[in-house]
């Protein structure tokens, strides 16, 4: 197993201090690697450093992090800000994400997650309803679906 891999596999054990130390070590060996970047980032979020987290996801999304790196980077990055209170950035993260990767659902949630925060509620349920209508197996959701979806952006209005 490499290095790279092993300072992974420590990350995922938890034991996040020394997948940090050898991450940073692999740094100065690649400093233009986005994935080390990214994997830096990744171990400050799990440790609770989120503001810490920022310019290292920042970076690995600029020095061109792809594929399924650069999702994680972007709802790591997303979710981060949103945790910061930095609301409007988080938002901002994911419509870039959601236009990036339309078929990737979580960034639907996450950014439901924000516009709750910007109160703007409406909208958060009209996408948190749509999701769980268009993903949920369980047989009441799918008997109610079409109500579901149509109700999901009418949540305000009333009928006479």
């Amino acid at each position: 197993m490499d290095i790279f891999s092993k300072a992974i596999k420590l990350r995922e054990s938890g034991q996040h201090e020394e997948a940090k130390s050898i991450f940073f070590d692999l740094l100065k060996l690649e400093p233009h690697n986005p994935s080390i970047w990214y994997q830096i980032a990744w171990v400050h979020d799990v440790m609770e450093l989120e503001r810490e987290a920022v310019p290292f996801y920042l970076k690995s999304i600029e020095l061109g992090l792809a594929g399924e790196e650069r999702q994680g980077a972007l709802l790591g990055l997303g979710s981060t800000y949103r945790t910061l209170g930095m609301y409007e950035e988080s938002k901002k993260v994911f419509v870039e994400a959601i236009n990036e990767f339309p078929e990737r659902r979580e960034f639907q949630v996450f950014y439901a997650m924000v516009l709750y925060n910007l109160k703007e509620y409406d909208k958060a349920m009209e996408i948190l309803l749509k999701q769980l209508s268009e993903t949920s197996d369980d047989e009441g959701i799918h008997t109610y679906k079409n109500a579901i979806l149509f109700y999901a952006d009418k949540l305000d209005r009333l009928w006479n």
